[in-house]
């Protein structure tokens, strides 16, 4: 296939793209001076994935094992992930005044899960501006809190590390613990709670906010994810603070206001950020299955979380309200979703479920470690959450293997791999119709 051919095919451009780059991460990860101690290819390649796909499972401790120069590697990788690839090229492009032509602007378009190309290098310009400044902010605010504790150099960098890994919804700390020091502290909560929610809320969401200031003029796309974000963490919380109030290994230990920071954190850090202020593996089984459903459902569309992304879930729920009702049209806000649209959630949702199935299928043959584990470590590497119950570093080649592969797929999107290999003719024939009997 010639490479001009290959960028007409935006998926298989992009898996290209994100297979040079993470090994290119896997090398400087490999390199002596970026590690402490000598690590294998496989974790240096783990490492790499995931944090090019922004997930944050480690099969290393990040901060022991890496150096600075290896840390600055994976906040690089998170950086690229997050904001994704080609935006990274566009931003290039535009420096050195190299036009941007009809391939780039096709894979741009399938990349940031757009519907056309129209204005598409202007989203691009203005998602990068927009990130930038957030996570310098979010440095700022963070570095009030650290630089007091660990000094000027130290606290800047802190900040910065953890301020780029939250907003790109990575989970990456250079502690072990991750942010369970700081499980009361208000401005670490806040801060970092607010960069994963603007990193996690997709990008058409943020500008349509800023062009938009009523909620009448605010796309559906907008709308639902503005809703139903409020909805589901607000039960999120209701819910772990429930489930773990007494739980002496979680929120029993802490004071009032302490069980509300630990609550709010956990309520939302599964919609793919991966921090957690609270031994996870040490929640209640209830809570941790919970938690694996907040994760699969994941982030926005067009953002730096994964899962099957909030819109896809709820456009799953109003047609099931649509069948409910004896509807033929799926409706919401005075808008109809298009059957294309309805078409495109079932199979990301099949797809998703088919993965995450395969994944634990294999953990079931090959890891030593409980079933509800395994399928949090798979449903945590597919939502690129990057939250696990301590498994991961246990993990043996072929688990590290399947977590890698599972990763890719939650960072790329299912429906990205599956058009790699599907076929570009579609028949323009209409057969006729006939029922077959389900449920």
């Amino acid at each position: 296939m010639k490479l001009k051919e290959l960028f007409l095919h935006p998926p298989r451009a992009l898996l290209l793209l994100f297979l040079i780059v993470s090994t290119i991460g896997t090398v400087l990860l490999k390199l002596p001076q970026a590690t402490t101690t000598p690590v294998s290819w496989l974790d240096a390649w783990f490492t790499a994935i995931s944090a090019i796909t922004v997930t944050g499972l480690v099969v290393v401790d990040t901060g022991s094992v890496y150096t600075v120069f290896g840390q600055v590697v994976i906040m690089l990788l998170i950086q690229v992930g997050g904001l994704g690839i080609m935006s990274f090229a566009v931003v290039i492009f535009l420096l050195i005044g190299k036009k941007i032509g009809i391939s780039q602007r096709l894979l741009i378009t399938q990349a940031l899960n757009q519907k056309g190309m129209g204005g598409i290098i202007k989203l691009v310009r203005s998602l990068f501006i927009f990130s930038i400044v957030i996570e310098i902010i979010g440095a700022i605010l963070l570095s009030a809190r650290w630089i007091p504790e660990y000094g000027m150099g130290t606290g800047i960098y802190v900040a910065i590390f953890h301020a780029i890994s939250a907003y790109n919804n990575a989970g990456f700390s250079i502690w072990s613990d991750s942010l369970s020091s700081y499980v009361g502290d208000p401005i670490i909560n806040l801060v970092n709670v607010m960069l994963f929610i603007l990193g996690g809320i997709g990008f058409t969401v943020l500008i349509d906010l800023k062009n938009k200031k009523h909620f009448r003029e605010w796309t559906l796309h907008t709308k639902l994810m503005v809703i139903g974000s409020l909805f589901i963490n607000a039960l999120a919380f209701l819910v772990i603070i429930t489930l773990e109030w007494n739980n002496a290994s979680t929120l029993g230990q802490l004071n009032g206001a302490g069980k509300g920071w630990a609550a709010f954190f956990q309520a939302l850090t599964p919609r793919t950020a991966g921090f957690n202020t609270i031994d996870i593996g040490s929640m209640e089984e209830a809570s941790l299955f919970f938690i694996i459903c907040l994760m699969f459902i994941g982030a926005g569309s067009a953002s730096t979380g994964g899962g099957i992304k909030l819109t896809t879930f709820i456009a799953m729920l109003l047609s099931v309200n649509t069948f409910l009702k004896g509807k033929n049209e799926v409706t919401i806000f005075h808008k109809t979703l298009a059957f294309s649209v309805i078409i495109k959630a079932l199979a990301i949702t099949v797809i998703s479920t088919v993965v995450v199935l395969v994944g634990v299928f294999i953990l079931e043959l090959t890891q030593d470690s409980p079933f509800l584990a395994n399928l949090f470590e798979v449903v945590s590497a597919f939502g690129t959450v990057g939250l696990s119950m301590g498994i991961t570093g246990s993990l043996d080649g072929i688990g590290k293997l399947t977590i890698i592969v599972i990763m890719m797929v939650g960072k790329l999107g299912p429906l990205t791999l599956a058009f790699i290999f599907a076929s570009k003719k579609t028949p323009k024939i209409r057969y006729p119709e006939e029922e077959v009997l389900t449920g």
